[in-house]
């Protein structure tokens, strides 16, 4: 399976989409896909696992994330995240038109949607500034749900606290072969991330010798196979340590790490703390 492409029409009225899914009724969160559109979406609190391009982590204090044209993601909550609610807004790189990017008082969005080629990931002190504007955006009418659009943007193009998500370079859009290729491993990995999962088996999927995949893999990516896949398992891990209260061994054991000790290794390298440390420091955020 590759990601799905999703057509995105424009909202009744306006020239682009916005849609709000209140209380976790968003049911495309697991759903792998991609639009030219680029895409905005803000979870007003909840915890979630968001996964943008070769990125996967997991969101605690709610999420503000810009996502460029045609880089694959899947969705942001599911009836786990305890969310309040998620907006979505979704406009062409060109909505806005050509000459009004070329502007003075504009280029910097244009700089912004380059940006968002990889990614973005916006801090605490951004969704404080604009959460509240891009929800009541949902009220509006067209011309000033537009104006709200243009603040957002320009709020979002003079943040400081954010963090592209995609290493430099990064780009899913690549040659037809390639896409189908890299997409067919991250569903693979997406799918079979709970079991053992040999890098001979996946080289051969990819018609490609393990020395071969491995390089093309880390050129695509900026990440070996290995590291991937173990950041993937390390996510979905913490996801279940806020999410079920069950034994953290049972948690590496359903994450797909078979031997615990490397587990308690490989979580604290990627997160900066023991399973239970983090588990503790959730439970503090959820109070």
């Amino acid at each position: 399976m590759k990601p799905s492409f999703e057509v995105v029409e424009p909202s009744f009225g306006s020239s682009f989409y916005y849609s709000k899914y209140i209380a976790n009724e968003n049911n495309m969160a697991h759903l792998w896909h991609y639009h030219p559109e680029i895409e905005m979406v803000f979870v007003n609190g909840g915890t979630g696992k968001r996964q943008i391009g070769s990125h996967v982590s997991y969101y605690t204090e709610g999420d503000l994330i810009l996502i460029g044209s045609n880089l694959p993601h899947c969705g942001f909550t599911d009836t786990n995240t305890g969310n309040k609610n998620e907006t979505v807004i979704q406009m062409k790189p060109d909505f806005l038109g050509t000459g009004f990017l070329s502007l003075q008082e504009t280029k910097g969005i244009q700089e912004l949607f380059d940006k968002a080629k990889g990614g973005i990931a916006f801090g605490n002190q951004t969704k404080a500034l604009i959460g509240d504007k891009i929800e009541m955006m949902d009220d509006q009418p067209p011309f000033e749900r537009l104006l709200s659009l243009l603040y957002v943007l320009k709020v979002l193009e003079n943040a400081r606290d954010y963090k592209i998500l995609n290493a430099r370079g990064f780009s899913m859009e690549m040659q037809v072969q390639d896409n189908d290729r890299i997409n067919m491993i991250f569903n693979f990995v997406k799918d079979h991330f709970q079991e053992p999962i040999s890098l001979h088996d996946i080289a051969e999927m990819s018609s490609m010798t393990v020395p071969s995949f491995c390089r093309y893999f880390k050129k695509i990516t900026k990440k070996t196979f290995t590291h991937f896949v173990n950041e993937y398992r390390v996510v979905h891990a913490s996801k279940l340590l806020a999410e079920k209260p069950i034994s953290i061994a049972n948690i590496a054991y359903e994450s797909g790490f078979n031997n615990f000790s490397h587990f308690n290794k490989l979580f604290k390298e990627f997160t900066g703390k023991s399973a239970s440390e983090y588990r503790q420091e959730l439970k503090a955020i959820m109070k």
